[in-house]
This record gives C-alpha cells, structure tokens and sequence, in this order.
C-alpha cells in the first residue's frame, strides 16, 4: 500500500501517513525501524504495510516508496 508522509519525529521515530483518501494513520519506532530508514520527511511518498482495520488500523512497516518489501 501507499501513502504521504505527514509527521516524523526524528527523536522518537514516530510519526503518521496519510492514505491516499486523506485518512492519517501513525506509526510507532518499531515500523519505522522496520523499513530499514534513517530519516523521513513530511511529504515523501511511502511503501506502507497496515494490520487491523477501522480504529485499530496501524502502520507496521513503512518504507521510501521506490525499496521494496520483502514480505510482499
């Protein structure tokens, strides 16, 4: 899946997307770190991989659009 970085917190490696319908969904240190990243900025276009669905949805592995995932 797709989405815009909107935040990212260098410090804490947090920050959130958004889908590509406007809907913003934040991810923790742990999927950040996860896509192998150093630094994302606000804009950025990204390979994201969501579990759960609704209010439940999470983020738990985002990525620079153009890397791939190796679950995929």
């Amino acid at each position: 899946m797709q989405a815009t970085a909107f935040t990212f917190d260098a410090r804490t490696r947090a920050g959130s997307v958004l889908l590509d319908d406007g809907t913003p969904v934040e991810f923790d240190a742990a999927a950040f770190d996860a896509g192998g990243l150093r630094l994302l900025r606000p804009g950025q276009r990204v390979r994201i991989r969501t579990e759960g669905s609704g209010g439940e949805r999470r983020v738990v592995f985002v990525t620079l659009q153009t890397f791939p995932d190796p679950r995929a």
